[in-house]
């Protein structure tokens, strides 16, 4: 009897807490409202694509123009009103969870202001053909979104800015790429360094809530289509060898890069072209993403949505080169200062390496190995092997790979490590020295 006095007394404790009830309905709104505002900008992301797609149809040469046009004007208006939207917008929420980081200068990384802007300029990037991805802005949007929250929670609450920040960057992972389950392991990853114990129960709900948004938009289909795997044998071992040691390598020479070029040492002649002409930096680097997307047949114009998914249907290959030359677009529309993020194109650089040890090899198991590319890169480019994964995991058909695939981001992850130092924590400790604490 005295036990469920007990239980009785605990229910009506928590029924009678008003603010306890009102403080999670709030994070329940806010999270599905981030989650329609990634749906919203996806939509606007692939009008903006196929609207540069069919200028470049109609007239050829137009991207020698209008990419490097467009990109300086993206330059300008970002760093003249909304510097903190510029890049992935990953390291800017890292930046804002920061514990050392004054909370009123929490808004020069994220806020609703910003999110406006990325979204808009983000959009504008794809409308100019650059190399660019919506996951990591959706990261940046749906924290800025969620953030908001702060405003209309009753003064006594356990979920705090921390809390709010995890959810709402996480919420933007999941609803980005239809995964609820990556979003929950990105916040675990790369954000929540020390979660609430409290409101974690909320915040998990909040991240999936934000994903199911975005699966009741799109279906419950996976970002890039279905890879079907077929039987498993020792054959693919020694070319799976080979996906993991070129995207560890790959991977991790390119997060090399992209911490070295947005340091901006000024040691080379780009570098300070850079420092001195930001504008004129921006439109050199769209005019190079323009020869090489020209050269390319406008296959690296863009998130590389279209190759990947044609590379995971089966439908058709891409040439030895594509990766190299989508890699190089990625990086310079990186470089140029354009908001916009690289996990799609990471995902089809890694779709073309492991096509390009399928052909090396001789292989009739190209969508395997297509599968460990994609995982290889991804794991390797942000060292977050577990994200990587379970969004990878989530394409292939069947679970004969689910080891397979864990044990390439493993060990693409370690090989990048030796090679370069972590991607957004070294991105986000650049932001916070533009906030004057590095």
């Amino acid at each position: 009897m005295k036990h469920t006095h007990n239980w009785r007394d605990r229910m009506r404790v928590e029924l009678s807490d008003w603010q306890l009830w009102s403080g999670r309905a709030v994070v329940v709104a806010l999270a599905v409202l981030a989650g329609l505002t990634v749906v919203a900008f996806t939509w606007l992301c692939e009008i903006a694509f196929d609207a540069f797609d069919w200028l470049r149809i109609v007239i050829w040469w137009s991207p020698l123009i209008w990419t490097p046009a467009c990109t300086a004007a993206i330059v300008w208006f970002t760093r003249r009103h909304a510097a903190g939207a510029a890049g992935s917008g990953i390291p800017q929420v890292m930046a804002a969870l920061e514990p050392a980081l004054p909370p009123e200068r929490r808004g020069l990384f994220v806020a609703l202001r910003l999110s406006i802007a990325k979204v808009g300029l983000t959009a504008g990037g794809l409308l100019a053909g650059l190399s660019l991805g919506r996951e990591g802005p959706s990261v940046q949007i749906a924290a800025g979104v969620m953030l908001q929250a702060r405003r209309l929670l009753p003064a006594r609450t356990s979920i705090n800015a921390h809390g709010l920040l995890v959810a709402g960057g996480a919420a933007g992972i999941a609803a980005a790429f239809n995964t609820p389950l990556a979003g929950v392991m990105f916040a675990i990853e790369e954000l929540a360094r020390a979660p609430e114990q409290r409101s974690s129960g909320l915040i998990i709900t909040a991240i999936v809530l934000g994903g199911l948004v975005a699966v009741s938009a799109h279906g419950n289909a996976t970002y890039f289509g279905v890879i079907h795997i077929g039987a498993i044998g020792t054959a693919l071992l020694l070319p799976g060898i080979a996906v993991a040691l070129c995207t560890g390598v790959a991977g991790g020479l390119f997060s090399r890069l992209m911490i070295a070029s947005t340091a901006g040492l000024g040691v080379d002649p780009m570098s300070r072209l850079r420092a001195r002409r930001p504008v004129l930096f921006g439109a050199v680097c769209g005019l190079v993403v323009a020869v090489i997307g020209l050269v390319t047949a406008g296959s690296t114009f863009g998130s590389g949505y279209a190759p990947t998914r044609s590379m995971v249907d089966g439908v058709a290959t891409m040439p030895m080169m594509y990766a190299l030359f989508k890699f190089l677009a990625t990086w310079l529309s990186t470089w140029s200062g354009v908001p916009g993020g690289i996990f799609a194109p990471s995902l089809a650089i890694g779709a073309a390496l492991g096509n390009d040890v399928a052909v090396a090899f001789f292989q009739t198991q190209a969508p395997a190995l297509i599968a460990l590319g994609m995982v290889g890169f991804l794991a390797a480019a942000t060292q977050a092997p577990l994200t990587a994964f379970i969004i990878v995991m989530e394409m292939v058909d069947g679970h004969a790979m689910v080891l397979s695939l864990m044990a390439c981001a493993l060990v693409a992850s370690m090989l990048a490590r030796i090679i370069s130092p972590p991607l957004y924590p070294s991105l986000a400790r650049m932001q916070l020295a533009r906030a004057g604490m590095g």
